[in-house]
């Protein structure tokens, strides 16, 4: 995560020091206007596919915590049949051989 956060911080730099030297830059209104216009909705679409990838990592982490629960939830269930199986075993056992 420390990662991504400089990356954003990089960026945002990045596109603060375009716009400044844009509104500093030799061009007209118009000109400087429409670049600014540009600039932006590049940035926007940055954000949107970092926002889908976040997504689809979150995405990937539920399914693969859903997957992890549900395989303990299996062994849980397994072992306590298991265990169940064993005291049966032993409650049967001596009742039987005083039967005999």
């Amino acid at each position: 995560m420390d990662d991504d956060n400089k990356f954003s911080y990089f960026f945002l730099g990045l596109g603060l020091g375009v716009a400044a030297g844009l509104l500093f830059a030799p061009k007209s209104g118009p000109e400087t206007r429409d670049l600014l216009m540009s600039k932006a909705d590049e940035g926007k679409e940055y954000l949107k596919r970092r926002t889908t990838e976040l997504q689809d990592q979150a995405t990937d982490a539920i399914e693969r915590g859903k997957s992890t629960v549900a395989r303990q939830r299996d062994n849980l269930v397994a072992a306590v049949e298991a265990g169940k199986q064993a005291y049966r075993e032993a409650v049967t056992t001596p009742n039987e051989a005083e039967h005999i």
